[in-house]
């Protein structure tokens, strides 16, 4: 048995911070999932850059997006790529009762401290992905606090990242618990 897997008696997860189009196409992607426990990836523009970089394998949809700004052509791709890695972890989100088995993915690190911004490129890779085990990571800045406490009013997974103070973590904490408030106060489901 894989040491990895032995995590899961411990009550660990096992993710990785790195995807790329060859790990979904090779099947490595599928392999770790099954064989190796994996039960997450976590995205940034970083990664992605870097499986861009290193790949042909993007050439032929930025071809067929070649009219679009270069940022559509970016949200398209990494959709795409997001979108088939939420599809092989869902057996392990369905497994897990949605506990595990997601892929989170970063708003843009330029929007750090642009609220509304953040909000904005949340609900559109939200929408884009389309898949229920898709976390959405906000930065836990002073004008992060306010995105996350809307996108969990509005039920988007969120995954929050820049955590480096008690202030911050209990500030991201008390958002949390608003927008449950919220969510109970309009009967949605919590």
């Amino acid at each position: 048995m894989s040491a990895l897997l032995e995590l899961v008696k411990f009550g660990q997860s096992y993710w990785i911070d790195d995807l790329s189009r060859a790990m979904i196409k090779s099947g490595e992607l599928q392999r770790r999932v099954t064989e190796e426990g994996l039960t997450g990836v976590t995205v940034n523009p970083a990664i992605f850059n870097a499986a861009l970089s290193k790949s042909n394998d993007y050439d032929g949809q930025i071809r067929q997006l070649a009219a679009q700004p270069a940022s559509s052509v970016y949200e398209a791709l990494i959709v795409t790529d997001v979108r088939n890695a939420c599809d092989i972890l869902r057996p392990v989100y369905d497994r897990t009762e949605g506990r595990d088995g997601f892929v989170s993915l970063e708003v843009s690190p330029l929007l750090a401290r642009d609220t509304q911004g953040s909000i904005a490129e949340a609900r559109r890779f939200w929408q884009a992905v389309a898949r229920p085990n898709l976390f959405i990571k906000i930065p836990g800045t002073p004008e992060g606090v306010p995105a996350i406490e809307e996108l969990l009013f509005e039920g988007i997974n969120i995954n929050i990242t820049l955590l480096f103070c008690i202030e911050r973590y209990e500030a991201v904490a008390l958002a949390y618990l608003r927008a449950l408030e919220r969510r109970v106060a309009e009967k949605a489901p919590i």
